[in-house]
């Protein structure tokens, strides 16, 4: 029996500081001066806070350029030029996704996520080959993180001709959900884009996750068709909406209408918190009973330069973005890292109570906004029981 007590520690859910003790990759016990058992490390993790694993609910781990020669961005802020220059970046440079992906994922790892939605490129010019370098950097990190797949038609579906059989495929490799793209501006049918991507969610058993970036009135019409596919196909608690600008850009009562219809549908949503666009009001739609995650979005890729990987760092940009000031305000920022994006990935057995995986971060700080806003490196990340990463590098 492989055993850690991590002694004098204060738990994201407490207030004042416990022993948490850690048998075969679960918390086994949590109390005051539990006794040391016979060959159990010890970890004084005083002036420490315990936070669980960080979970990165909306990341793209196949499109970075860590590690490589410098992008330089000069391309219009327009999606379809973006998409298109992505895909020339891709055919003239050649990036292996494997070690793209593995590259990212470490820094995640290191900074303390425990759980990572990536979605992944899925297209008719480089068919499976991102998926394959991502399924492969999962089964080499499988003890490290947790990673989900989302077959993402980046380039569309109806505009890339053979994308819907490649989703398809996909999917039997061992994607778990299955994307989608502004189904008004960028793929111009809609009906059958959604219809595209239920028909093989169902015929699957997978979810779905969709990128929404369509504004206002047109970004409101998309949405209205998604929770009508949604109550359709009876996929109650199986769709997440990502990015959702468009419900920070309408009015009061039609989003406190979109919040209750989500919320009885079991929708959730995961955001990036962009600093140049509205995004998806939080107070309301947690209140209304909708999962809500952030996530790190691309990093260090041909769309933006910006990006660490670092879900602390996420979290600080949440509570920027969201002129969250207060602590009790702050600590929904921690929400959003933690147990929001475990309710978005369905995660069982998350949190630091008796019985859950023992997936946790340490970090220094007085309370845990201090942890948060101070971004400190000195960090020990712990996963199934073992450390695993310290003062930002991977111990494996």
């Amino acid at each position: 029996m492989e055993s850690v007590l991590i002694q004098n520690v204060m738990p994201f859910d407490e207030s004042q500081r416990i022993d948490l003790l850690l048998e075969d990759g679960v918390i086994a016990a949590r109390g005051h001066n539990l006794p040391v058992p016979a060959g159990a490390e010890a970890i004084d993790a005083s002036g420490m806070q315990a936070f669980p694993g960080f979970v990165d609910g909306h990341a793209h781990l196949d499109k970075t350029l860590l590690g490589r020669d410098w992008y330089r961005n000069e391309v219009p802020r327009n999606l379809a030029a973006i998409i298109a220059n992505e895909r020339d970046y891709r055919r003239e440079q050649q990036p292996d996704p494997q070690l793209q992906s593995e590259r990212i994922t470490r820094r995640a790892i290191a900074a303390g996520t425990s759980f990572i939605r990536t979605h992944v490129d899925i297209d008719n010019e480089i068919g499976l080959a991102n998926l394959e370098g991502v399924l492969e950097t999962r089964r080499r990190l499988a003890n490290q993180v947790d990673i989900e797949i989302v077959a993402f038609p980046q380039s569309g579906i109806l505009q890339s001709p053979g994308t819907e059989a490649l989703l398809d495929r996909a999917l039997e490799m061992g994607a778990e959900l299955v994307g989608g793209l502004d189904p008004c501006s960028y793929d111009k049918d809609p009906v059958r884009h959604l219809q595209i991507i239920f028909d093989l969610a169902v015929r699957h058993g997978k979810k779905v996750d969709i990128h929404l970036h369509e504004r206002g009135e047109l970004g409101a019409f998309s949405l209205e068709l998604l929770i009508n596919f949604t109550r359709r196909y009876q996929m109650h608690h199986r769709v997440t909406l990502s990015h959702g600008f468009c419900l920070g850009m309408i009015e009061p009562a039609r989003q406190q209408q979109f919040a209750e219809e989500m919320a009885e549908l079991g929708m959730s949503v995961a955001t990036t918190a962009p600093a140049d666009i509205a995004v998806p009001p939080y107070e309301l739609l947690t209140e209304a009973g909708v999962a809500f995650c952030a996530g790190n979005d691309g990093v260090r890729d041909t769309w933006s330069p910006y990006g660490s990987g670092d879900m602390l760092q996420r979290a600080v940009t949440m509570g920027l973005r969201y002129r969250w000031r207060q602590d009790q305000e702050i600590m929904r920022a921690a929400q959003t890292i933690t147990f929001g994006g475990a309710r978005v990935m369905a995660l069982e057995n998350y949190g630091l109570q008796p019985g859950n995986r023992a997936d946790l971060v340490l970090i220094p700080g007085r309370s845990m906004v201090e942890a948060l806003v101070e971004l400190p490196r000195e960090r020990k990340v712990i996963k199934g029981g073992k450390l695993i990463a310290a003062n930002g590098e991977c111990l494996f």
